[in-house]
């Protein structure tokens, strides 16, 4: 995916390298269930800690050291008051078979508890659960996230 997006943002890869790794893209997608755009921004650290069922809308930002478990979407409402794409923030923790959905901003450190459908706002340093998702505690995902960015300079 990675490999995709920046073939296609060169302009002299964009006819050599990109096409194959738009190819290599979708073998993958279909092979492991995990259907994740080349578009989609994402920051360092993604990590995905089981195959199958994640579904992301290209529009969804992800920020850095996102942790998502396997049966999670992350995807648009089309109408209503929530009308958009999610934004998650760093250091966040998805469940399994928990849903985001709509113009929703998730804070940092925030934990989604499992089946969780979170349609509002998260504030930071939070954990939720429940459908509709409401927050639980302000622990946040200290102790959950797999921190694998291991990009050190300062931003």
């Amino acid at each position: 995916m990675r490999t995709c997006h920046y073939a296609r943002s060169k302009r002299w890869l964009r006819y050599t390298l990109f096409p194959f790794a738009w190819v290599m893209h979708h073998h993958l997608t279909y092979r492991m269930g995990i259907s994740i755009p080349h578009s989609t921004r994402i920051g360092s650290g993604f990590y995905i800690g089981h195959f199958g069922g994640i579904v992301v809308n290209h529009r969804a930002v992800i920020g850095r050291n996102c942790n998502i478990s396997q049966g999670v979407t992350i995807g648009q409402a089309n109408r209503g008051r929530n009308k958009g794409y999610p934004t998650l923030g760093d250091n966040v923790y998805i469940g399994p078979g928990a849903v985001i959905v709509g113009n929703v901003r998730v804070g940092n450190n925030v934990a989604i508890g499992a089946n969780s459908v979170v349609t509002r706002d998260v504030p930071d340093d939070s954990v939720v659960a429940g459908v509709p998702a409401r927050v639980l505690s302000q622990e946040g995902s200290a102790g959950y996230v797999n921190r694998t960015d291991y990009d050190h300079r300062i931003r």
